[in-house]
This record gives C-alpha cells, sequence and structure tokens, in this order.
C-alpha cells in the first residue's frame, strides 16, 4: 500500500486500514520504519482534540472490564473510542497473547470503536515503544477517545502518564493494593483512582475509599486525585467518573494544562526516540561489535567501569 492509501482509509475511518496502518509502524523492517516515519509525520497534521485516557493497575484489577464499560457507555453517545492495549511478550519467544479483545466484547463488536491489542516487546513501563505513534494515527481518524491500557505487572508504569492527558489507577481492595500504589508513587502521577470490583465487599470499598482519601491529604500531593468506588461489571459510577473526566479535562485544557503537558511529552519522546535510535545504530555497527568483543572476553568485575571504557573507546574510533 501507498502513504495516500493508508492517508485515505484513515480519515475515512476505515478499521481495516487503521489496523494495517499500525501494523506498518510497528514493523522492525528498514523499509517500513521509512514509510511509517511520513505515514505518522503526516497523521500529526491532520489530528484533532481527543482525551487521552492512561490506565493503569495490577493483574487482575479489572482494567479492561473498566474500559468496555465505560466505552460503551461513550459509544452509546455517538462518540468514536480506540482503545490500544498492551501485552506483555515473552523473553524467550518474543510472542504475546494479545487476548484484550476477548474481553471487551460489546466494543469489538461495534462499528464506533476500534481495539488494538500490541506487544510490549520487552520495554518496560507497562506500554510498547510505539503507542505514541499508534495515539497520532487514531487521531487522524477522528477518534474522540483513545484509552491507553497498561501491560500492568508491576513495572515501571509512570511511563504512561508520559503519553495520556489524564492518568487513571484501578485498584483492588482484597490484596492490600491501595498501600502498595502510594509506595511505588503511583499516587503522585494518578488524576483519578478507582477502587474497582467495588460490588464484592461495598463496605470495605467505602472504608478503603476513606483511607485513600485522607492518605493523599496526609502526603500533601500536587495535585487532588479524586477517588471512586466502581464496578465495571455492574457500572457503578461509571457515568459520574466520565463525567468528572470530561470537567477534569476541560478545566486542564482551558488553563493550559492539556497544551503544555502534551508539549513536555513530546520533547521526552523526543530524547528517548534519539537514545533508542542510537542504541540500534551501535548494535549494526561492525566496530561496535568489535569493541564488545573485545570487552566481553575480560573478567567484569565492575560491569560500570568497563561499559565506560567501551563508551570512551567507541567515541574515539566512531
Amino acid at each position: 500500500m501507498q502513504i495516500k492509501d493508508y492517508l485515505n482509509g484513515i480519515t475515512k475511518g476505515d478499521i481495516s486500514i487503521l489496523g494495517k496502518a499500525i501494523t506498518l509502524i510497528e514493523s522492525t523492517l528498514e523499509t517500513d520504519k521509512q514509510k511509517a516515519e511520513e505515514l505518522v509525520e503526516k497523521c500529526a497534521k491532520l489530528g484533532e482534540k481527543s482525551i487521552r485516557l492512561g490506565i493503569s493497575g495490577t493483574p487482575g484489577v479489572g482494567k479492561s472490564t473498566f474500559i468496555e464499560s465505560l466505552g460503551s457507555l461513550l459509544v452509546e453517545q455517538g462518540k468514536k473510542v480506540a482503545i490500544l492495549t498492551i501485552d506483555p511478550s515473552s523473553t524467550l519467544s518474543k510472542g504475546s497473547i494479545l487476548g484484550d479483545k476477548t474481553r471487551m466484547p460489546k466494543l469489538t463488536n461495534s462499528k464506533l470503536a476500534f481495539i488494538r491489542p500490541s506487544p510490549s516487546s520487552g520495554i518496560l513501563g507497562g506500554i510498547s515503544n510505539t503507542t505514541k505513534d499508534a495515539i497520532t494515527i487514531c487521531e487522524a481518524a477522528k477518534f474522540n477517545v483513545i484509552f491507553i491500557e497498561t501491560v500492568g505487572v508491576g513495572q515501571s508504569e509512570s511511563i504512561v502518564e508520559s503519553i495520556s492527558d489524564l492518568f487513571i489507577y484501578l485498584t483492588l481492595t482484597q490484596n492490600g493494593d491501595q498501600l502498595q500504589f502510594i509506595k511505588k508513587g503511583v499516587l503522585e502521577l494518578s488524576d483519578i483512582i478507582l477502587i474497582n470490583k467495588a460490588d464484592q465487599d461495598p463496605e470495605l470499598a467505602k472504608s478503603t475509599k476513606y483511607i485513600l482519601q485522607n492518605s493523599i491529604q496526609h502526603n500533601k500531593q500536587k495535585k487532588e486525585q479524586a477517588v471512586f468506588i466502581s464496578s465495571g461489571l455492574s457500572g457503578l459510577n461509571v457515568k459520574e467518573i466520565w463525567k468528572h473526566i470530561l470537567l477534569l479535562h476541560e478545566t486542564k485544557y482551558k488553563n493550559g494544562e492539556i497544551q503544555e503537558k502534551r508539549r513536555q511529552q513530546q520533547m521526552l519522546w523526543f530524547e528517548t526516540i534519539i537514545a533508542e535510535e542510537c542504541k540500534q545504530l551501535l548494535s549494526k555497527n561492525i566496530k561496535f561489535k568489535q569493541i564488545l568483543s573485545e570487552f566481553k572476553k575480560e573478567t567484569l568485575h565492575n560491569p560500570r567501569t568497563v561499559a565506560l571504557k567501551i563508551i570512551t573507546k567507541i567515541l574515539k574510533k566512531l
């Protein structure tokens, strides 16, 4: 397919073409990477205002079910919804299950919804290294709300905050998770905290909400997070949560916070891409491979010292 074919399909909201476009940007082939770069560049100029929602939480907390519930509400209101989900990749086979679609049957069958599972490909941080470009393509396709669901395996999930307007963290009452994520610093990043599956023990959920609200006030965070009890399965408080999301996003947009945040995100990804491309270039460089091979023969008592020696030698030879 040519770039114009991709663009034509994307702007018309063709789900099939949209899927192929994201497959293109995920490709590691050099010919595809060049085409993908051109496509993303053109899509960036077509993007319209959207609400980007980062969704994180530990495995089993009900992220997919909650997205299904909220996404279905938005579809009923006539909004176009894109869900970019990340599945962990095996460090051995490099494969992923990519089973999120099976957990969102309503949205899977909706013409106003697009669900794209992608492998993490070993990237830490709970997202894929092409997620940012996938968001750009979805915005060019005029999706109103874009969900980014992280791997949720206890890795440094803070990076999802760097590609979203609002960061929503889901926790449970059963496993003490509400105390664990405070230690991780997720509390500082979250705009909204959901005590999910609250219908399983309503009283405990209310108690946990009270504890979290007190913790937020006690820790004197830079921003005040909203805490809701919720249930993706029963739809508990889903409408109220969406109203809060809309109000919060509108407020932040009017005072320029969203625009400034996206500007900072662009700079962060600019630096990340430079580092990643330098890594790729080095891995393919013959001189670098020779230098690395020489040092691998040594006994590594202090890996940092040896690594710095390699960098010094590379800078002199390359």
